[in-house]
């Protein structure tokens, strides 16, 4: 076919997205374009300047022409230190033992299904043990309350065994409780994450969100003799869902509750920083080492495992805090001194959004975010 303009063809292969190699029958490159070079499709030969295909580029066109079949592989190929390149190749013949092999990017592809195969297994891991322990204490609970026993252990008598009954029905509750939590929040991440999308923003009062978050751990932090003191500016306002940051503050009073010793204080401060409205929360808890700072926004993650276990925490709360600030174009910051205590703070737009543009999308999590709910 002629060329309607010279160069066009060429010009229009070295605009695709996709890379494209093509091998002769002594697998020499013949013609290569930007994309494919820029996923190291190509590897430097011995003589300065000279260039060869990958050895997956060379093993498909070999396939190709023993078989004259086309051929397609989804794999990843290692790319140093960094993450590996997910691609997709196909490889096609054009006559004469010439092979034409056309590689898509598809690494996002691969990173989300690796995310979505972790998420599944984390969640496994998580419903077992409640389950496992609500399994345990039925058949114990029954075990005591069963009439048809031989009779009562010596020194046992009728007060024992309603006491052990009520120990187990505790228990029971306890991790009912849990399991039920952990159903919740996983349905909740899985709506912010982009199953359902954020109402249009609205303005919501700063006080009311703060008074509804202390009526709701007045009794958690009663308990514990942890007293919760609000300070900072009243009166401001900020714009979104008011229950999403009703739910985001509230996290990050109840993270600061578990991880913080009795008789303590927790500080919620309110103010403004040029056109961000702040939200903090500061304990007197135990602190988030170094090394952790930097994941405990990831799901599931803890930095105490066995305080969080005690508490019933699901290791998702603060990977719910993310997302609420991130769908509402706002951000979540922790500064924190092992052994003293820890400070989050929710930074969400001060004005307005545009009526014409859709608040960004929530982002998924996979490193690089905290957890210690």
């Amino acid at each position: 076919m002629h060329d309607p303009q010279p160069g066009l063809g060429r010009k229009s292969l070295d605009s695709l997205r996709v890379g494209v190699v093509v091998l002769d029958g002594d697998d020499t490159v013949v013609l290569v374009n930007p994309a494919a070079r820029a996923m190291g499709l190509l590897r430097s030969e011995g003589t300065p300047g000279s260039i060869v295909a990958h050895p997956i580029i060379r093993t498909l066109a070999g396939q190709v022409r023993r078989s004259g079949v086309r051929r397609e592989v989804e794999l990843d190929m290692p790319r140093g230190d960094t993450d590996p390149l997910g691609v997709h190749l196909r490889a096609v013949g054009l006559g004469g033992n010439f092979v034409a092999v056309e590689a898509a990017d598809v690494t996002e592809s691969h990173r989300v299904s690796r995310v979505r195969r972790d998420f599944v297994a984390n969640v496994s891991h998580e419903l077992k043990t409640p389950i496992g322990a609500l399994q345990l204490l039925a058949e114990a609970l029954l075990d005591a309350t069963d009439t048809t026993n031989v009779g009562p252990q010596p020194g046992a008598g009728p007060e024992e065994d309603v006491a052990a009954a009520r120990r187990f029905a505790v228990r029971i509750q306890h991790e009912s409780t849990r399991l039920g939590r952990l159903v919740n929040e996983l349905l909740e991440l899985t709506r912010l994450q982009g199953a359902d999308p954020l109402p249009d923003p609205e303005p919501v009062a700063l006080d009311w969100v703060v008074a509804e978050v202390i009526d709701r751990t007045r009794t958690t932090a009663s308990a514990r003799e942890i007293e919760v003191v609000v300070e900072g500016k009243r009166g401001l306002t900020v714009y979104g869902s008011d229950s999403q940051m009703a739910t985001a503050l509230a996290n990050l009073v109840e993270n600061a509750i578990a991880y913080s010793k009795e008789e303590t204080r927790i500080t919620i401060t309110t103010g403004l920083d040029e056109d961000s409205v702040m939200l903090s929360v500061t304990d007197q808890g135990i602190g988030i080492a170094p090394d952790e700072v930097d994941r405990i926004f990831e799901r599931f993650y803890r930095a105490d495992r066995a305080r969080s276990r005690a508490t019933g925490g699901t290791g998702l709360g603060l990977a719910i805090v993310k997302h609420i600030a991130t769908n509402h174009g706002g951000r979540i910051d922790v500064v924190s001194t092992l052994g003293e205590g820890s400070t989050f703070t929710l930074r969400l737009p001060a004005s307005p959004p545009d009526a014409a543009l859709p608040l960004p999308p929530s982002i998924e999590i996979v490193s690089g975010s905290p957890q210690s709910s």
